[in-house]
């Protein structure tokens, strides 16, 4: 197996299987000094990439705006 030169590898299909490693499964890298591990990302159940960014940005607006003036910003109103 031969890493590219942007630093890309693929997990041949055997193992994906094996490891349950479905496309957009979200992975970690970890190294113990001499080996590295490639494993699941240990995320709650039914996180994605999408929902962790929403719980990272909830409580952070600092404007107070009613649905009708959001709308009508949006629509440039």
């Amino acid at each position: 197996m031969r890493i590219t030169s942007k630093g890309q590898v693929t997990i041949p299909v055997e193992i994906r299987e094996l490891a349950g490693l479905l496309p957009n499964t979200e992975v970690e890298f970890k190294f113990d000094g001499e080996v590295v591990f490639i494993v699941k990302a240990q995320h709650g159940k039914g996180s994605t990439r999408c929902s962790r960014l929403v719980a990272q940005l909830r409580g952070k607006g600092d404007v107070a705006l009613s649905t009708d003036e959001i709308m009508a910003l949006t629509r440039g109103e």
